[in-house]
């Protein structure tokens, strides 16, 4: 049986976020939104709640869900992305910090990736060396996380990162969201293709009106 973890979502007020807090619930983790504001962090945690039929998701502002928590996700908004780390540095430091951050650009030719000098996985590693950083849960579509509880069994979630315990935990707790161990993608360096390639999904999504995950073929996860 999986470990069960305390995982603050830094972001949980917004789709993505909100949807991976109410898979890690799901799945019996405490959780605990962060946002600017605790109000609004609750008032998530709330209709979350309301969709669990249980009390599992408490809301906090961003320094304190981080404290509390032994897992922390970052489901923000590229901008000011470099700000918000290095303000929860203190906190950030010795514990996982997943990233599902993806810096990407949008213009009347659609979604496009940020051409960058690091990752944001690689830029929350930087800015907090102590953290152990696992990049994850790129690529899974917002609604698809909220819109039921069923396990998204056609879908892969892809992981990579420098600390081999750190994403071996991860990738045990992707089991959340597909009902199976994530696929280890490597180094955390290849976030840097993984980020951008959330522009091709909502792309595909937009021309074929659906939402389209990652599924990888040959290898088998344990």
């Amino acid at each position: 049986m999986n470990q069960i973890h305390t995982i603050a979502v830094v972001g949980g007020t917004g789709p993505q976020g909100r949807g991976l807090a109410y898979r890690f619930a799901l799945a019996g983790h405490p959780v605990i939104l962060g946002s600017r504001d605790a109000g609004r962090a609750q008032e998530k945690a709330d209709e979350i709640n309301a969709k669990l039929e249980a009390e599992t998701v408490s809301g906090a502002t961003n320094a304190d869900a981080v404290g509390a928590a032994d897992i922390v996700l970052l489901a923000v908004p590229w901008d000011g992305h470099a700000d918000l780390v290095s303000s929860l540095a203190g906190q950030l430091a010795d514990k996982i910090v997943i990233s599902c951050v993806n810096p990407l650009g949008f213009d009347a030719d659609g979604p496009y990736g940020l051409v960058l000098e690091e990752s944001a996985a690689q830029e929350t590693q930087r800015l907090v060396p102590q953290a152990r950083v696992v990049g994850a849960f790129h690529h899974v579509a917002a609604l698809s996380l909220w819109k039921t509880q069923d396990a998204l069994t056609h879908e892969d979630v892809l992981v990579c990162g420098d600390d081999d315990e750190a994403k071996s935990v991860v990738q045990d707790l992707a089991a959340a969201v597909t009902g199976k161990r994530g696929i280890d993608a490597g180094r955390l360096r290849l976030a840097r293709q993984l980020e951008p390639l959330t522009a091709v999904l909502i792309s595909m999504n937009k021309r074929y009106k659906t939402r389209s995950g990652v599924a990888i073929t040959g290898v088998q996860e344990g």
